[in-house]
């Protein structure tokens, strides 16, 4: 199954760890363009876009969590491993 996660959680996510797009795209690797594209859903992205985006957030700390009958959201690890 595809580590699906949406362009709110991303936004969300990014607004818990105080990054900015700039900032996501230099962990990620993801150019800034993509990222705005992807968050705007003016865009379907590439799997392997989710999933460097993915891996950079939750490398921050962030977790996805998600739909459970609340809807999907994030959060951050009580713990972060390094």
């Amino acid at each position: 199954m595809k580590n699906i996660i949406t362009a709110p959680q991303i936004r969300a996510a990014r607004g818990l760890i105080g990054w900015s797009r700039d900032e996501l795209s230099e962990k990620s690797g993801v150019p800034k363009i993509t990222i705005s594209r992807v968050e705007t859903e003016a865009t379907t992205p590439r799997q392997s876009t989710i999933d460097a985006i993915r891996t950079a957030l939750e490398a921050a700390g962030v977790e996805f969590i998600a739909e459970n009958g609340g809807g999907a959201g994030v959060r951050l690890r009580k713990e972060i491993i390094k």
